[in-house]
């Protein structure tokens, strides 16, 4: 079953929130709000890479951000980044293997101890020993919708023509969601907000079929993770 937080984190941060799979034809006048969202869906369920970067604040200024960049299979890149304090997690995910670096702020934060020199360090791992509860994204995308599409007014974003739908489901009651597809060129999904009384979320795609380059860091920086503790 589903819970309200699952849903908004999974299809917000981690960026899907589309429908079905069938492609409209005609404009997007023409188009119901639910045709526009499975032309979207289809175009970003193609792709070969995209980068995702969202932007969370909480109701007490609590923030968090992420960027992903990925082939939306088994090659991706990613840093996240928390509060005031700079605490950052990158990772570099190369089918099989993660390579983490967290940084000092990071580290600091989750140890409650300071730190007397800088930290630089990658630490190599199986992806099968991330933990859902980890901070390490996933480089897989599933664009799915819930809820009811509504079409809204026509807008523009860096320079693309784009139609705004806003999205409303039942099982989320503390928010609601905007997602802008494209309207000139391929139907891309450009944006999604939420804005709710628990948080506000926007994440933004970009990059579209760009070249991917994913590369493990040098080995004189990567420690492997199973050596600690020894």
């Amino acid at each position: 079953m589903r819970t309200k937080s699952a849903v908004v984190v999974a299809c917000l941060v981690v960026g899907g929130l589309l429908t079905g799979c069938s492609a409209g034809t005609g404009g997007s006048e023409e188009r119901t709000a639910q045709e526009l969202l499975d032309e979207a869906n289809a175009t970003m369920s193609d792709l070969k890479s995209v980068t995702i970067e969202a932007t969370t604040i909480k109701p007490k200024g609590d923030t968090f951000t992420t960027r992903l960049t990925t082939d939306l299979d088994s090659r991706c890149t990613s840093k996240v980044t928390w509060g005031e304090k700079g605490a950052a997690l990158e990772q570099i995910r190369i089918d099989t293997t993660d390579y983490v670096r967290p940084n000092r702020a990071y580290l600091e934060e989750w140890s409650g101890k300071e730190m007397d020199r800088a930290q630089n360090t990658w630490f190599r791992a199986p992806v099968s020993d991330a933990k859902p509860d980890s901070g390490l994204s996933e480089c897989t995308r599933d664009f799915t919708s819930f809820g009811t599409a509504k079409k809204g007014e026509p807008t523009e974003l860096d320079g693309t023509s784009a139609i705004a739908l806003a999205v409303t489901d039942k099982s989320v009651k503390t928010g609601a969601y905007t997602f802008y597809v494209a309207t000139e060129g391929e139907p891309y999904l450009l944006k999604v907000v939420y804005k709710g009384t628990d948080f506000h979320t926007t994440t933004t795609y970009s990059d579209f079929d760009k070249p991917l380059k994913v590369k493990a860091p040098a080995a004189v920086d990567v420690l492997d993770a199973s050596s600690l503790g020894r």
